[in-house]
């Protein structure tokens, strides 16, 4: 796990966020940020969520495996824990973006520490741009919103109340000219009356995670491309771990075998897990 804590230079920042009106003078950053060539989506929502927010908010993300996203939210209780864990669960890279400053005896809400080593421990990130000692305050909840927006192609709502948190984001996703998505939800839940009041001012229906790849341009695999075309577009180490798993092997065959430093072999299986070229389950890594 990288738990240091690194300040950023502006050129280091995400680049969406160095464009927004009122960019962040500083950020802090534990663990490593993902690549700014994937698609970043923010996920935010309601605090409370519904059985139906948590189900929309897990079928979604799910749908999302093994595409080059990014799951970035604010650590928050409900939508936004259940954004990171339902990242993790499916091997996307995911950003926190706490209220509050990195120091782990600030970090907020306390219950979620171990969610933000989870995260780390996966190989992502917490960032803020808030002094290491500052604790969450009425104040720092928007001002990281429009971090979270202004960093993302994208923000999706699962379940926001009429005068939700959640709704500071959307509005700021719209500001900024990103796009916006929300989850449709029943007309008698309070829970989606803040985002049925952006459906009607034009944010995009997300019924499912088709409807998420399409706003991020992103073009959906065929899953039935053969893997002589797969090859085609694979750098020559890829191809490497493609010739040696073509039967599954556990990491440790997998990293002797690659004959590769081992920081180089990691990352050269996250992306291609990120990618969607191989899985690792039940302790075998095996081509998807």
């Amino acid at each position: 796990m990288n738990d240091a804590l690194v300040q950023l230079i502006p050129h280091q920042f995400p680049p969406l966020l160095r464009e927004i009106s009122d960019p962040p003078k500083q950020l802090h950053v534990r663990g490593a940020l993902p690549s700014f060539d994937l698609k970043w989506l923010a996920v935010v929502g309601s605090r409370a969520l519904t059985p139906y927010g948590k189900r929309a908010c897990r079928t979604l993300i799910e749908g999302l495996r093994g595409y080059p996203v990014v799951i970035v939210s604010g650590l928050a209780y409900g939508a936004d824990a259940e954004a990171h864990r339902a990242a993790l669960d499916n091997k996307l890279p995911t950003v926190a973006v706490p209220g509050s400053g990195l120091n782990w005896d600030v970090l907020y809400p306390r219950a979620h520490v171990n969610l933000a080593h989870d995260i780390l421990n996966a190989g992502g990130a917490l960032l803020s741009e808030f002094e290491h000692d500052l604790k969450a305050t009425d104040w720092s909840f928007p001002r990281r919103n429009r971090i979270m927006a202004g960093a993302c192609h994208a923000t999706l709502i699962i379940e926001a109340k009429e005068k939700s948190g959640s709704l500071i984001t959307a509005k700021l996703a719209a500001e900024y000219n990103r796009d916006l998505l929300v989850v449709p939800g029943s007309i008698f839940s309070e829970e989606s009356r803040g985002t049925h009041q952006f459906l009607k001012l034009g944010a995009a229906a997300a019924t499912c995670a088709d409807d998420i790849l399409a706003m991020l341009d992103i073009k959906k695999r065929n899953d039935a491309v053969s893997l002589a075309e797969i090859r085609q577009d694979l750098s020559p180490e890829e191809i490497r771990v493609v010739d040696i798993i073509k039967s599954p092997l556990s990491r440790d065959a997998l990293l002797d075998a690659l004959n590769l430093p081992v920081t180089e072999a990691n990352v050269l299986l996250s992306t291609m897990e990120i990618k969607g070229l191989i899985v690792e389950e039940l302790g075998a890594i095996r081509l998807r």
